[in-house]
């Protein structure tokens, strides 16, 4: 009987001595963006899988655009006719202007005669008026050509503005991620219809990855931004490794305890979740455990 005891003593021993000390648990977390269609149509490409690596900006796909291009391509004709349309002010105004230079003419000539006694002031003043007329004439009419004119050029502004908006749409047929990472979902596939807001895929930057870990607030107390720590990864069984991390943001409000997270105080209800940022080497994943040691 006494051997027995021993023998469950020094499990218990051994147990106790295994036991690896940390001052806060949690869980590897990185920053994950779902991308989402900003087209309606069918999904003409979309040639990527689960776990690729993306760059940011990359086109990874496409959404059909025929219909915007013929759009865009009608609204190019309408406009490129509009401006055509533009009155030509010079060859308008050519006949005036010539009929003015040659009454200018005349009006020289009458008064030279006038010197003379040649001419009356009547036929002057006549002169005069008709100058007087002729320019008025001109006058009208250059208004009503730049009146003209300018509505021609708001309205081919206006369609321009429809072309802009239009390349716009265009460009937001080509499917593509705004931040760099790696695929961790894949939401639709080519062939598939696709509407503006539905989700395609999700990424996340697995490089700069997190350990969301929870402090009690006494330890909080220890625990200060740009903190360097010690971040130990569990993959299960024997298979532990150490990371430096550093403490990259502090929860401002305190939270039950996750029914997951065990901390040093069990019986403490109210915790603070702290992100510890860790460089990963390529073994660290979503949702694997980790420990800190302050």
């Amino acid at each position: 009987m006494k051997r027995v005891i021993y023998i469950l003593v020094a499990i218990v021993a051994v147990s106790c001595s295994n036991e690896v000390e940390y001052d806060a648990q949690g869980t590897f977390e990185a920053t994950e963006v779902v991308i989402s269609a900003e087209a309606t149509g069918k999904i003409l490409n979309f040639d990527i899988r689960e776990g690729e690596a993306i760059e940011a900006n990359s086109v990874v796909g496409a959404i059909d655009s025929l219909q915007l291009h013929l759009q865009r391509e009608q609204l190019k004709a309408q406009q490129s006719a509009l401006l055509s349309s533009r009155p030509d002010k010079e060859k308008q105004v050519a006949s005036l202007r010539s009929q003015i230079t040659k009454q200018h003419t005349e009006l020289q000539r009458i008064e030279n005669m006038l010197s003379d006694g040649a001419a009356t002031t009547k036929q002057r003043d006549d002169i005069e008026a008709q100058i007087a007329i002729l320019e008025g004439q001109l006058s009208a009419a250059l208004s009503t050509i730049d009146n003209n004119t300018s509505t021609i050029n708001e309205n081919a502004a206006a369609l321009e503005a429809q072309i802009v908006a239009l390349d716009d749409r265009i460009a937001k047929c080509r499917i593509s991620s705004a931040v760099g990472g790696t695929v961790l979902v894949k939401y639709a596939e080519e062939g598939e219809l696709t509407a503006v807001g539905k989700p395609l895929m999700k990424v996340a930057n697995l490089k700069n990855i997190y350990l969301r870990a929870y402090f009690t607030s006494d330890q909080l107390a220890n625990v200060n931004l740009g903190d360097e720590v010690i971040v130990t990864a569990d993959f299960g069984g024997d298979e532990r490794y150490d990371y430096k991390g550093r403490v990259a943001w502090i929860s401002a409000e305190s939270e039950f305890t996750p029914k997951s997270i065990q901390t040093k105080e069990t019986r403490a209800n109210l915790v603070y979740a702290v992100k510890i940022a860790v460089e990963n080497d390529g073994r660290l994943k979503i949702g694997l455990a980790g420990e800190v040691r302050l």
